[in-house]
């Protein structure tokens, strides 16, 4: 879940309020895929619950990850306009909010403020994965101790955590109401 509370803690209300005017709930039937590896996908996902795996299936379905409550889905190929790289499949009935490509580009494109604070919250997205790697790699800490990992972030930033963690609860609760 610290992927979402890394990408809230940059948004504001009115930001969160968008997102949820302009997605679209999505139930997923479990083994069905959300992305397929090589094809465009037209939206950018937010794990509301359930899980999923990431797989490359051009190498015998290798598992990169499992994803669930919390996670972006799609950031990088909407950020590089590239299909991506991965398969991303549901392992059990899973919700996403479904955010339309083309209305969040124009959302960007009109609103300046909005997207100093959504690409902020994607670059924060894609530095904490990129550590993970990382440390994964051999090189610092387990990435898996949570405590530890935002014990690094300053005062600030944790207590930008703590209203973030906030800030996707009541989108949980907006998206499953609707």
């Amino acid at each position: 879940m610290k992927k979402i509370l890394l990408f809230f803690s940059e948004l504001n209300n009115g930001d969160l309020d968008w997102f949820v005017q302009k997605g679209k709930k999505e139930t997923i039937q479990p083994n069905r895929l959300l992305m397929r590896e090589g094809q465009v996908s037209e939206a950018l996902y937010i794990v509301v619950s359930g899980s999923f795996s990431v797989v490359i299936e051009s190498q015998d379905h290798k598992e990169l990850a499992t994803i669930s409550a919390g996670e972006i889905v799609g950031e990088v190929s909407f950020i590089d306009t590239r299909p991506p790289l991965a398969s991303v499949r549901s392992l059990e009935e899973s919700v996403v909010l479904s955010i339309p490509r083309m209305q969040l580009l124009s959302k960007l494109q009109q609103d300046v403020g909005f997207s100093s604070r959504f690409y902020r919250a994607i670059c924060l997205c894609l530095s904490d994965r990129l550590r993970g790697t990382v440390n994964r790699l051999g090189y610092g800490y387990d990435g898996d101790d949570l405590a530890l990992h935002f014990g690094e972030f300053g005062q600030s930033m944790i207590s930008n955590l703590e209203l973030a963690e906030a800030k996707f609860n009541w989108l949980i609760k907006n998206v499953r109401g609707s």
